[in-house]
C-alpha cells in the first residue's frame, strides 16, 4: 500500500532552516507529483510546494517562494522541502502527499515549530 513517511521537523529558531525528507513506497514514486502540505492550529491546510513527477513542474506558496525549495530524489523514492528564513508564521505540522490537485494519499506529518 502507498505509504509516505515525513522526518526533519523540530524546533528551530526564527531565522533557521530546516530539511523534511518524505520517503516513499508503494507506488509508482517516479510517476508521481508530488506535494508538501502544511496545517497550523485552528487553521485549514494548505498547500505549500509541488513538484512534478520528472521535477520540470515547480509551485510554491506564495509566501514560501524564495525561502523554500522543493526536490526529489526518484532513485531514493523521496521528496524534500528545503526550508530557510523560518518565520513563526511557518510553524505548522507538514505532511508529504501524492499528487499535484487531487491528493491521493498524505503522510502522517511532522511538527515544524519556529519559536526563540
Amino acid at each position: 500500500q502507498v505509504q509516505l513517511v515525513e522526518s526533519g521537523g523540530g524546533l528551530v529558531q526564527p531565522g533557521g532552516s530546516l530539511r523534511l525528507s518524505c520517503a516513499a513506497s508503494g507506488f509508482a514514486f517516479r510517476e508521481s507529483d508530488m506535494s508538501w502540505y502544511r496545517q497550523a492550529l485552528g487553521k485549514e491546510r494548505e498547500m505549500v510546494a509541488r513538484i512534478g513527477y520528472n521535477s520540470l513542474a515547480l509551485s510554491y506558496k506564495r509566501a514560501v517562494r524564495g525561502r523554500f525549495t522543493i526536490s526529489r530524489d526518484n532513485a531514493k523514492n523521496t521528496v524534500y522541502l528545503q526550508m530557510n528564513s523560518l518565520t513563526p508564521e511557518d510553524t505548522a505540522v507538514y505532511y508529504c502527499a501524492k499528487g499535484w490537485a487531487n491528493l491521493e494519499a498524505v503522510g502522517q506529518g511532522t511538527q515544524v515549530t519556529v519559536s526563540s
